[in-house]
């Protein structure tokens, strides 16, 4: 049995997998700015489902963030509390067995390759549009994490071709201006439409305000699907994936997959630009589905 653990910032998802069939799946509020809290959250959670089922199971653990190979400390994290701290030893030795953490965007995408909307290609971009703005890439079946265990985080890259209303950036919380990530999360998409309607409203709520007629919200989405197609184009000539597979709460705005692939054709340095952008087969299940494939069958 693998048991897959999504260690997000407001919860903490557990599934358990039996061969390819998921099993049970529970899932618990997150204990925000608490890191002892956290390995006891986790550890709770993996000996309540073992003893529900009566068996014992390997684990996988997906974090924003990643376990540096220079210091063995996690870095990179938006849920600041695990930075710099040994995730990964402290959780094996809560759990009393080895652990495999991983990018939580690395396990998404590799859910997708291996069951999901990207079965089957060989080149898969797995995109994260959230909290934060991730990224995974999968090749042949496998993880590119990269030497410094940072491969797909094109969120903390500048956004590409900023037009003169998007200079200097926004200030990220990792101490740059510009990263993609400030415009193309959650929160960017919100600050977006509170530049231009003069109030807050939440992202998840902003489609449904376009969709009713609310010409400050069509114009956000205008302005989000832009900066996205642009942001892609630069993936796509690095990469030159076969797939990009969308996910995380903004991926559920539906017209993203008609509306954005026009406006990454400008961007491509190609005669011809036709990778498909599609959305997450398993949704947010992605994520903690692709923990528990960290460890083989």
């Amino acid at each position: 049995m693998r048991i897959g653990i999504d260690l997000g910032g407001t919860k903490i998802e557990a599934i358990a997998i039996d061969g390819a069939r998921e099993v049970l799946r529970r899932r618990v509020a997150a204990p925000r700015d608490d890191y002892d809290a956290t390995i006891s959250a986790v550890q709770q959670l993996v000996s309540a489902i073992e003893r529900e089922l009566g068996t014992t199971g390997s684990v996988g653990i997906g974090i924003p963030g990643a376990i540096s190979p220079a210091t063995g400390l996690v870095k990179n994290a938006n849920s600041t509390w695990l930075i710099g701290q040994p995730l990964d030893r402290d959780l094996a030795r809560a759990l009393d067995r080895p652990v495999r953490v991983m990018n939580d965007a690395n396990c998404f995408a590799l859910s997708e390759a291996t069951d999901g909307a990207a079965q089957g290609a060989d080149t898969v971009f797995g995109v994260i549009l959230g909290t934060g703005t991730g990224g995974g890439i999968v090749v042949n079946g496998r993880v590119v994490e990269g030497r410094h265990r940072i491969g797909g985080e094109w969120g903390h890259n500048p956004l590409p071709w900023m037009q003169e209303d998007e200079l200097p950036g926004r200030l990220c919380y990792c101490g740059r201006t510009g990263c993609i990530e400030t415009f193309l999360s959650g929160s960017g998409l919100s600050a977006t439409y509170a530049a231009i309607a003069g109030r807050h409203v939440e992202a998840a709520d902003i489609a449904g305000l376009a969709a009713a007629g609310d010409a400050s919200a069509r114009r956000a989405l205008d302005i989000y699907e832009s900066r996205l197609g642009r942001a892609l184009a630069s993936i796509i000539n690095v990469l030159d994936p076969d797939v990009i597979v969308l996910g995380g709460g903004l991926s559920n705005i539906a017209g993203l997959y008609t509306r954005v692939p026009p406006l990454v054709t400008p961007f491509v340095f190609s005669d011809s630009a036709d990778t498909p952008i599609v959305a997450a087969r398993h949704g947010d299940s992605s994520g903690v589905r692709g923990a528990a494939w960290l460890w083989p069958g």
